[in-house]
């Protein structure tokens, strides 16, 4: 077994080099960021309106600093104008805004960043010239650039509603006048008949008002998109792919079957289509529900969703959640686990914040991409609605901060990036409360972590199975590194009876686990 080298908390923009072509880190950090309202955020601080070439450096090295392997700009693309007229006069959206930003103003409402006019950058954003320097910013200091890609419909004023209608799933008058709400009118200029467009739509819920359904049963349609992703992917490392589901061939003929009156699928799924067509280094992440998301990563997505565990943390007994972390290895690896994005409400409103500590605690070192929300890391409250510019200022809070900052600090260390992650089992001590407990393990090139959280609100204790991962041999410490406590164990006494962990609740121990002096 390799000792552990060094327990202080990790330095990571002294320590980290910028990375390789292609040699993103496994298991990386990834910083969302809502592009818009950070840079407005940012323009209030610094008094005169920012674009993205303005930010300043010390902002990347913060991001940097906390160990991020990856930024994710939110809504960078121009945004349609008719989608945006769509929520400034939609009283529907009003009392959400009335929550998120009391006193809002027509022009708060600046339009959702996937209702997209085109795949240029927003005025508001900046230029190509200005995203490739951001860029350069961000490999210089080891991190990567991920932006946005909405797959299954565009805005309503999308340059190709004109140039090329056959793009577009469209429906008869009769479909128009059985539901108006799922149509668009489009009017061409001079002497053209009017026809209409399907709104974008999840089979489960009522259209987007503010979108148009890319028809994805066209062969045509499908290659004006992959050369879309040519050009974007000059420009970043990744993307993040809205509702990746939606465009695959059975979900799709199930979805419109309506409109598409028995017409046949392609051959061939869209997505290893596009993915082929990008540098086999570039990230690719699938929103993804229903289940699917083995299907999307044997489609050749890097990661996918992991809305499954977000949903057993927060409504399942922890033996669901230890049982879906007993999925194989390979496929934990390619998960993204996220306590907050910006579909989610806030992680302090869902779960509360007394539950946090041990939430972080995982999220930061489960196998997988690492997924944190601008906001998220200072315990904002109030979830911004896509089309606002902005929500209510909140003061951070900063013992939430420092924690976040500190397991981030501990996760930044490459036991937890290049080593083989195994969930170990946990035997009862005198009572069930052991049921409460997660713990595995991490063995990589800095020895051996064991992470052990209480997801439950009463104290719990239990036994760890943590003999067969040590040398024959030993004392062993074990070296919180949360608050510095050590554990000195006998290796005999673990093999005879395992780890006795005790925990408060909603508590967690990160051990760094080496041979005794």
């Amino acid at each position: 077994m390799t000792a552990a080298t060094d327990f202080r908390d990790p330095s990571p923009s002294a320590q980290r080099q910028p990375p390789a072509k292609g040699r993103l880190r496994a298991h990386p950090h990834l910083y969302q960021v809502n592009t818009w309202a950070w840079l407005d955020e940012l323009s209030f601080i610094a008094g005169r309106k920012l674009c993205l070439a303005d930010v300043p450096d010390a902002e990347w090295d913060r991001i940097a600093a906390l160990g991020f392997d990856l930024v994710y700009l939110l809504g960078i693309w121009q945004r349609s104008v008719g989608g945006r007229h769509l929520f400034r006069t939609s009283a529907a959206s009003f009392k959400v805004f009335d929550h998120a930003l009391p006193g809002w103003t027509v022009s708060s409402i600046v339009g959702s960043p996937f209702s997209i006019s085109d795949y240029v950058p927003d005025r508001r954003i900046g230029t190509w010239p200005e995203i490739d320097a951001v860029r350069a910013k961000l490999r210089d200091r080891g991190m990567g650039l991920v932006l946005d890609f909405v797959p299954n419909h565009t805005g309503p004023d999308h340059h190709w509603i004109r140039s090329h209608p056959d793009y577009f799933l469209q429906g008869t008058q009769e479909d128009f006048h059985r539901d108006p709400t799922a149509f668009l009118l489009i009017e061409p200029e001079e002497d053209a008949e009017p026809f209409f467009v399907a709104r974008g739509r999840d089979p489960y819920f009522a259209p987007w008002a503010d979108t148009a359904q890319v028809d994805y049963f066209s062969v045509e349609a499908r290659a004006a998109f992959v050369e879309t992703l040519r050009d974007i992917a000059k420009h970043c490392d990744g993307l993040r792919c809205d509702m990746a589901m939606l465009v695959l061939n059975d979900v799709f003929a199930k979805t419109w079957a309506k409109l598409l009156r028995g017409r046949p699928a392609p051959p061939a799924e869209f997505w290893p289509q596009a993915i082929a067509a990008l540098p086999a280094d570039f990230l690719w992440m699938a929103e993804v529900y229903w289940d699917m998301e083995g299907e999307l990563q044997d489609l050749g997505f890097t990661c996918t969703y992991d809305k499954r565990l977000y949903d057993r943390l927060h409504g399942s007994p922890p033996r669901e959640v230890r049982a879906h972390l007993a999925a194989p290895s390979a496929t934990q690896g390619r998960m993204a686990r996220f306590l907050e994005n910006h579909d989610e409400p806030r992680s302090v409103a869902t779960f509360g914040r007394h539950r946090l500590p041990a939430l972080i605690a995982l999220l930061c070192t489960l196998p997988g991409l690492r997924f944190f929300h601008q906001g998220q890391l200072e315990g904002r409250t109030v979830h911004l609605p896509m089309p606002l510019n902005a929500a209510l200022p909140e003061q951070a809070d900063e013992e939430l901060a420092g924690l976040y900052a500190k397991l981030l600090g501990i996760a930044d260390d490459e036991t937890f990036h290049d080593g083989e992650w195994k969930l170990l089992e946990v035997t009862p001590d005198n009572d069930g409360t052991h049921e409460n407990l997660i713990a595995y393990r991490w063995r990589g090139s800095r020895g051996l972590r064991v992470v052990v959280v209480n997801l439950a609100d009463e104290a719990s204790h239990g036994r760890i199975a943590v003999a067969g991962e040590l040398d024959p041999a030993g004392p062993f410490d074990f070296t919180d590194l949360l608050d510095g406590q050590v554990y000195r164990r006998d290796r005999r006494e673990l093999a005879d009876r395992g780890l006795y962990v005790r925990l408060d609740g909603h508590r967690a121990h990160i051990f760094a686990v080496a041979p005794s002096p």
